[in-house]
């Protein structure tokens, strides 16, 4: 039997590997245009062609890139799935972090209330 959770955990895990690198990170700002050639997307690296290939085979092994080879040429795609997991997966720690930092906006608010009651009335003390 396979677990459900272990696929996907998998799966992110693959996602947020392929997202760390900011060579990848660029291939798929660049892919988000349309489909492009691998030439194409290896031109402004400073990298050989093999170099962007193995970039693009952790990218599809993570199913963000869809290769697809027409004669000679090999074009790659966006595949938004994976993101879309992973920003769900994010969303869960966005909630989090909101209630944090309202909870600190409120303290701040609080401390900075009482500071200027606490100046206020020593200024009145000094006249």
């Amino acid at each position: 039997m396979v677990n459900p959770m272990v696929k996907y955990h998998s799966r992110l895990d693959a996602t947020f590997q392929a997202l760390a690198d900011p060579t990848r990170r660029a291939i798929l700002a660049a892919l988000t245009s349309g489909q492009t050639s691998v030439s194409v997307l290896a031109a402004p690296y400073r990298m050989s062609l093999p170099a962007v290939m193995k970039h693009l085979q952790v990218l599809e092994r993570a199913g963000l890139v869809r290769q697809r080879k027409r004669g000679r040429v090999r074009h790659c795609r966006l595949s938004a799935q994976p993101l879309k997991q992973a920003e769900a997966w994010l969303s869960k720690y966005r909630v989090f972090w909101k209630n944090q930092l309202d909870s600190l906006d409120r303290y701040l608010t609080r401390q900075q209330t009482s500071e200027t009651r606490a100046w206020t009335k020593r200024n009145h003390q000094r006249t």
